[in-house]
């Protein structure tokens, strides 16, 4: 890969990761728009890696707290706000993880066009646009209740369909379920790290078959700008949506959604 190659594909990356306007939409976009080879599958862990590495340091404080309030109640001290938070964040990543277990062959197999992308960036975008429109909640990610817990795990497990975007969908379930804006967003990014592991740690066992060479300075250069990136992305993200709300994102997906069937169909 060229060094333009690796910093475009780093930087949509990391942005379109926490964004909800789903990054596998722009990154097959990257390649129909360039000349440019498939990636392969090291550069995409360690893009996925710069992501996590971005949300884990960004809710620094948040992690600590949870993880401390867990094992001190794994100790039998009583269960906190904290604690709690943890154990919703473990049972909200169950359904995708059961679902993509199951399904991972067909989603990889059938569902990876770009018209299923087109008309998922559409019509998840019209239901996140109804989310925000109309239910203008008040709640926060720490009074969250089982049964929200269980609906928005249901609902993230929709993003295995391409174009839905795993934080679009979990924020749209939180905000109908009453959270605030922000509070959504915050609860969503806190999700996307076991998903990322996961997801991760499945690439690297496949990659890990592999007997290809390694370019580090690519693949860590890679994983510097995604995390730069997805940073200043969940940074700019909390502070837009508290004054302008989703809606420009919105647009950004019908809009997105009905050029990729044009590109492709038109």
């Amino acid at each position: 890969m060229d060094w333009l190659q690796v910093i475009v594909l780093a930087v949509v990356q990391g942005f379109t990761e926490f964004l909800p306007v789903s990054s596998s939409a722009h990154l097959i976009l990257v390649p129909a728009l360039t000349t440019w080879e498939d990636q392969g599958l090291a550069f995409d862990v360690a893009l996925h890696m710069g992501s996590l590495l971005a949300v884990i340091a960004y809710f620094r404080r948040e992690i600590f707290a949870m993880l401390q309030s867990s094992f001190a109640a794994l100790k039998g001290k009583a269960v906190d706000r904290d604690a709690r938070l943890a154990l919703g964040v473990a049972l909200a990543t169950l359904p995708v993880c059961v679902i993509g277990l199951l399904l991972h062959d067909v989603v990889k197999d059938n569902m990876r066009s770009t018209l299923i992308i087109g008309v998922a960036l559409i019509g998840f975008g019209l239901l996140l646009g109804y989310a925000d429109w109309g239910h203008k909640g008040s709640r926060d990610e720490y009074q969250l209740r089982w049964r929200d817990i269980a609906l928005i795990g249901l609902a993230q497990a929709l993003a295995l369909i391409p174009g839905t975007s795993r934080s679009g969908i979990t924020i749209t379930a939180a905000l109908m379920l009453g959270m605030s804006r922000e509070a959504a967003a915050r609860f969503s990014f806190l999700l996307s790290i076991p998903v990322i592991v996961l997801a991760g740690g499945m690439e690297a066992i496949t990659l890990g078959r592999q007997a290809a060479p390694v370019d580090w300075l690519t693949l860590l250069s890679g994983t510097a700008l995604a995390g730069i990136s997805a940073y200043l992305c969940i940074h700019l993200f909390l502070a837009f949506i508290k004054r302008l709300g989703m809606q420009p994102f919105v647009i950004y997906r019908i809009v997105l959604g009905v050029w990729l069937l044009w590109l492709f169909y038109g």
